[in-house]
């Protein structure tokens, strides 16, 4: 394989791939990145220490070659962190809906990530620079016009990053995979995109007067919001 192939790839080991459609799964880092960078929420797995699981709907920020997760210090994310459970985070975008001739072939078209590993607690300067990055990601310039955290609220979070090693992007595409014998069947079969969209901003109504709502970007790295 090419070097340029490698490095744009990841080298996610075999127990980490999907076995289920293996051919849906890609390891490109292009993918990986272009999901995350449009996705807002993952769902985040471990096991507590009685060995009971856990999936928890969280907001994350892709940052380079790992993903930042925040949160109060007392859950028990942060604890299962300290103790280096491992997490499985999985993060999906439904792009259709496919309608097919039989109930059978009914299915969705999708991108997905799932990634495995041990997050490490951030601190410091670098955790003040991830909480900047999850203001950012939401409203770009954000980060400069809001009150900083203060020492309370610095010290009631928690922040953690899970580097992108064994990774694996599943997508779903195309259209409907009608039985031959069905194709005469009348019934409407096809693909009902969807997407998610900004809608209007709606004012707090405590806001000051005069003052313009940040204009939103959903897709594409942090830089280039």
């Amino acid at each position: 394989m090419p070097m340029s192939d490698v490095m744009s790839a990841y080298a996610t080991e075999k127990r980490f791939r999907p076995k289920r459609a293996p051919e849906r799964a890609s390891y490109d880092k292009a993918l990986v990145h272009a999901v995350l960078d449009e996705a807002l929420m993952a769902h985040v797995a471990y096991t507590d220490e009685a060995g009971v699981p856990h999936v928890i709907p969280m907001y994350f920020v892709r940052d380079g070659e790992s993903l930042l997760l925040h949160g109060s210090a007392k859950m028990g994310l942060a604890k299962a962190a300290r103790r280096g459970a491992p997490f499985c985070i999985n993060v999906t975008l439904l792009d259709g809906l496919v309608l097919a001739r039989s109930g059978f072939h009914h299915s969705v078209n999708y991108r997905s990530v799932t990634v495995h590993g041990v997050p490490e607690i951030v601190e410091g300067e670098e955790k003040t620079r991830a909480l900047d990055l999850t203001v950012e990601r939401l409203a770009k310039g954000r980060s400069a016009e809001v009150r900083a955290a203060n020492v309370k609220e610095f010290k009631a979070t928690v922040v953690l990053r899970l580097k992108l090693e064994q990774v694996a992007a599943k997508t779903r595409t195309g259209g409907v995979n009608d039985e031959p014998e069905d194709m005469e069947l009348p019934v409407w079969a096809g693909v009902i995109p969807l997407h998610l969209a900004v809608g209007t901003p709606l004012a707090d109504a405590a806001c000051l007067p005069g003052l313009a709502a940040p204009h939103l970007t959903l897709t594409g790295p942090l830089s280039e919001r």
